[in-house]
């Protein structure tokens, strides 16, 4: 695989993949497929997120936290790439993240 890879991996997607040494615990083309994944995954969300939160009236936290829980109960993510995803999904609709310990919104809606 080229170094001139097309697909930009955030700092916070390494950080899932890196040890206290900051080496990569992965090969690199793996975390560079992983990540492609779950950006894929937070962009395909978006638009499903936005329409649960506007048509039911759900808050921004209960809609996240059931992507979470969703993305948390299949094979396709890791854990830590379930919160990555559910953080980038809520950066992608500007709305608050999810605090990790409650599953409720770190600011009000």
């Amino acid at each position: 695989m080229s170094d001139e890879y097309q697909i930009h991996v955030p700092p916070s997607f390494y950080a899932l993949y890196t040890d206290a040494r900051q080496r990569l615990t992965v090969p690199l083309a793996e975390l560079r497929q992983r990540s492609e994944l779950c950006e894929d995954l937070a962009q395909h969300l978006s638009e499903r997120a936005a329409a649960q939160h506007f048509g039911t009236g759900a808050s921004t936290g209960s809609v996240l936290a059931d992507c979470l829980r969703g993305l948390q109960a299949g094979p396709v993510v890791t854990p830590a790439e379930a919160v990555w995803v559910v953080h980038r999904l809520a950066e992608l609709l500007g709305w608050p993240f999810l605090e990790p310990d409650d599953g409720q919104a770190s600011a009000g809606d």
